[in-house]
């Protein structure tokens, strides 16, 4: 398993594009993306559970209820939730992809992300899905993956080259979310394309498996989308044998799709609104999945630690409280925890009891933007990974004027 560059565009068969259309006032910023299989590609995905869903999140999981699709088309600055006439405004994008790539309207997989209950205009899209579509390339990932983008400050994409069967084969993937997000399926937009030849019924128990370990473990704020999608599309051009059954080839495809989840969570993370650094919280010792899974999830998304973390404060009893409050089966006099980064770890609880250390080493420690809480809670066999990001004045800064 090696990491490659290519992002959606690193299997074969695949061309994608980006261009302003704009739906943003800011020219200088892609709002209008595109991605092209070859070939009708099987197809999966994940959606939010929140009760508000975008319009475009109803026609995708209609267009692709039999497990195929051959076409993404995603537009950002407008989210297209909450209107009137949302579903035909997805519908009719779909629709404009098949006008000028001969793709049927029904295998289109349709997206939107940006200011929810504000109306969507088709004019701008119609009016530049022919330069769209003469954009098309092998090399398109990068303006693909800029044109999702809302708050993003990077662009998000990572590939992976891997065997099955004797056969090279890639995945790639691009990723849009900064804010907003605290996933309940899903993650804000995730694509991931593949030239892996899968049945349907495998790749969607891969994907449903993946995000319960990755993106549903991620969170920036608290908020869960109503726009959430992570769609996977794998067109079999690698010419492996169909995996339809568990087995070895099932798991290395597993493994690539989990390299690619993982990388893009980490890239939320770091890029979350105003956030200055990543934090993963690395949970052991757990008697249960489910008791591993909310203690890391509770400690990333703790407002007080994510301060403290943004004004490098070593102060673990935040980390204590989040257990504490979060209702995982845990023994709090048998917690420990550490904090570590490229500086170092230090130990600040043992046995649900704080430690002597020096605030001069940890805050050198906490002053690194990547940080590790590292929590073990006994001496059970179960651990799991969570991510988020730091809380910082910007974050407020940005939502205080996100619309207007």
């Amino acid at each position: 398993m090696k990491k490659i560059s290519g992002g959606v565009c690193a299997a074969k068969g695949y061309k994608a594009s980006g261009v302003h259309c704009g739906i943003r006032k800011n020219q200088t910023k892609k709002d209008l993306a595109l991605i092209v299989s070859d070939k009708k590609a099987t197809t999966c995905a994940v959606y939010t559970r929140n009760l508000v869903k975008g319009a475009p999140l109803t026609v995708t999981k209609e267009n692709i209820a039999d497990g195929y699709a051959q076409a993404v088309i995603c537009n950002s600055g407008n989210a297209n939730t909450c209107n009137a006439n949302g579903i035909e405004i997805a519908q009719k994008m779909c629709k404009l992809v098949e006008n000028v790539t001969g793709i049927d309207a029904s295998d289109v997989v349709v997206a939107s992300t940006g200011v929810i209950g504000q109306p969507l205009s088709l004019d701008p899209i119609s009016n530049s899905i022919e330069d769209l579509a003469s954009k098309l390339s092998s090399d398109g990932s990068f303006d693909c993956a800029s044109a999702i983008m809302t708050t993003d400050t990077v662009a998000k994409e990572v590939a992976v080259e891997f065997e099955i069967d004797g056969k090279i084969c890639r995945m790639g993937g691009i990723a849009k979310g900064s804010g907003m997000i605290h996933p309940d399926m899903a993650t804000m937009l995730v694509f991931i394309t593949s030239d892996v030849c899968i049945s349907k019924e495998m790749l969607q128990k891969a994907l449903s498996t993946d995000v319960d370990a990755t993106f549903n473990m991620l969170s920036i704020d608290g908020d869960t989308s109503t726009n959430d999608m992570v769609t996977v599309m794998c067109n079999g051009l690698a010419g492996n044998n169909e995996i339809n059954a568990d087995g070895e080839a099932f798991d290395t495809f597993m493994k690539a799709l989990n390299t690619i989840t993982v990388t893009l969570c980490r890239m939320i993370a770091a890029d979350g609104e105003g956030a200055t650094k990543m934090l993963e919280c690395n949970c052991c010792g757990a008697d249960t999945l489910e008791a591993a899974k909310t203690v890391a999830k509770s400690v990333v998304c703790s407002s007080l630690l994510k301060a403290a973390m943004f004004g490098a404060d070593a102060n673990w009893g935040r980390v204590l409280c989040a257990i504490g409050y979060s209702k995982a089966e845990v023994d709090i006099t048998k917690v420990r925890v550490t904090f570590k980064s490229a500086k170092g770890e230090i130990l600040v609880c043992e046995n649900g009891a704080g430690v002597e250390f020096s605030e001069e080493i940890a805050k050198e420690i906490l002053l690194e933007d990547e940080i590790e809480i590292n929590v073990s809670v006994g001496d059970g066999k179960y651990s799991s990974k969570a991510w988020g990001c730091d809380l910082t004045y910007d974050y407020v800064k940005i939502n205080g004027d996100y619309r207007t």
